[in-house]
């Protein structure tokens, strides 16, 4: 699926007009899917106080208008997370005819389920917070899991990177590969990237040790000797099962390595251990924002800003978004 510039016709709807807000996460992003949109960003202050009190003012009245709220919930999580809520306070309290709260990445969408004794579900959390304080619909980018959508009380749309990251190894023709993903829970889409390419697919299968960010690699089951690898996920955080994975497949006999993930999150170790792993090149979207501390000489973003374009505009003029991916 790609999406090009169109002339865009807003038209009217039941919602009035559109007016698109960009919180402090991502403002670029923002920026990206007003421009596509044909708008200008919605001008607003966001004010930290001393205190560490966020504070929000609208430049102009929403009373009315279908309004789309741009904040991805990366670090500082927090932070932004409170900003989001906030935002959604106050353009719910000036009226707004309905709130559309756009988060490319949703934080605590690992913590999907009881895994544990004496442990919260912090996704559904996230939900409750989200639909209390106002918001109408979601629109996000490949959750950890799907049913985190039926956490939701408010309709929504959750799109994935999957035909952008497919898309651009299509363009790239890699010879003699075979897809891989990084442990079995990613298997599903792992499988779509490989039908999607014509290409085999080959497993990684691991044991996590604990709640942290450290793995077990056990042993890849399926053909990776003297194959070049396209190892694909949804999410790099701390990179330690990207680490292992890389490890493992050159053992087995790989020969280049490519990582793929929609979500680049890329804390505490994770760029330091990529730049000494043997990986040709590494592919993510920019669901979070990329700075230039977070690039490495081998890393590509591919911009999401189009797709999300397209799906706010299909939103506002009630308009199918499963027709973009022909469902």
């Amino acid at each position: 699926m790609r999406v090009t510039n169109q002339t865009r016709d807003h038209g009217a709807n039941a919602y009035g007009g559109i007016k698109v807000f960009a919180g402090s996460s991502h403002p670029q992003l923002a920026e990206e899917i007003a421009t596509y949109l044909g708008l200008t960003l919605s001008g607003r202050d966001c004010i930290k106080f001393p205190n560490e009190n966020i504070f929000w003012r609208l430049h102009e009245s929403v009373r009315g208008q279908d309004v789309f709220l741009i904040q991805t919930l990366s670090s500082p999580v927090s932070d932004n997370i409170m900003e989001m809520l906030i935002a959604i306070d106050c353009l719910r309290r000036d009226s707004a005819a309905r709130i559309t709260v756009v988060m490319p990445y949703m934080a605590y969408a690992r913590s999907d389920k009881k895994d544990q004794p004496r442990v919260p579900i912090t996704a559904r959390l996230m939900a409750d917070m989200i639909v209390t304080a106002g918001a109408d619909r979601y629109i996000t980018v490949d959750l950890h899991a799907g049913q985190i959508q039926g956490f939701f009380n408010i309709p929504g749309d959750e799109l994935t990177g999957f035909h952008l990251l497919s898309d651009y190894f299509a363009d790239e023709a890699i010879e003699n590969a075979v897809i891989v993903t990084a442990d079995l829970g990613f298997a599903k889409k792992g499988r779509n990237f490989a039908a999607k390419l014509h290409l085999p697919m080959a497993f990684v299968e691991k044991r996590r040790i604990g709640n942290n960010a450290q793995s077990e690699i056990l042993t890849v089951i399926g053909d990776v000797e003297n194959h070049n690898v396209i190892i694909v996920d949804d999410e790099i955080s701390t990179a330690g099962s990207i680490e292992n994975t890389v490890k493992v497949v050159k053992e087995a006999g790989a020969l280049d390595v490519y990582v793929s993930a929609t979500h680049g999150v890329f804390v505490g170790p994770a760029l330091e251990r990529l730049r000494k792993l043997p990986i040709k090149e590494i592919i993510v979207t920019n669901t979070v924002a990329p700075t230039p501390d977070r690039l490495l000489p081998n890393m590509k973003y591919i911009s999401v800003g189009r797709l999300l374009g397209e799906v706010v505009y299909r939103v506002h003029l009630g308009r199918s978004v499963g027709e973009m991916f022909n469902e």
